[in-house]
């Protein structure tokens, strides 16, 4: 079998409706088996930042997992509690932006601080025993939606929203500090 074959393509056409002409083409190609798709996740595997090697990483080489996080952090449980608190203080004292109504400030302030708070109640979550965990869950999410509303709201700068969202993340995450 050769590497090139060659292809009749045929094609009707006519100049008035009862005429029937025809035209055919020679075309030669070479049969490759690599279609698109191949060639496109070839092309995304050789140019990945991602290090592939044929032996498993060690613990203290860089790896795959190190770009997800926060399903599996780096943190210890110790570094979480020690952590947590200066976090949450952090994300309360956001209130001194909030009085001021400077905003942008407000929202960058507390995306940095509830970022950092929200990977040490995660590590803490994960070493709780199992019956634990459902109510810190609920929790973790009440305290990190009321982030996410009390964000916007800021944007839109939105006074009593701002201000109910802002109570109501006090005091879920007293309650959580409370049971951590």
């Amino acid at each position: 079998m050769s590497a090139a074959s060659t292809y009749a393509l045929s094609c009707s056409y006519a100049k008035y409706p009862n005429e029937n002409r025809k035209k055919e083409t020679k075309l030669k190609s070479k049969h490759t088996h690599i279609t698109r798709r191949k060639a496109s996740s070839l092309f995304l595997l050789i140019c990945s930042p991602i290090p592939f090697h044929a032996q498993p990483a060690s613990a203290t080489e860089s790896s795959f997992l190190d770009m997800f996080r926060m399903t599996i952090p780096d943190q210890t449980v110790e570094e979480a509690e020690n952590g947590i608190k200066e976090h949450a203080m952090s994300l309360v004292q956001v209130k001194e932006l909030l009085e001021l109504e400077s905003w942008k400030e407000a929202q960058k302030e507390l995306r940095k601080s509830a970022s950092l708070l929200k990977q040490d109640i995660y590590t803490i979550i994960q070493a709780k025993p199992g019956m634990e965990r459902a109510q810190l869950r609920n929790l973790y999410s009440k305290l990190f939606n009321g982030v996410t509303g009390l964000d916007y709201a800021a944007r839109d700068k939105d006074v009593p929203r701002v201000w109910n969202l802002y109570e109501d993340i006090v005091v879920t995450l007293d309650d959580i500090l409370s049971r951590v």
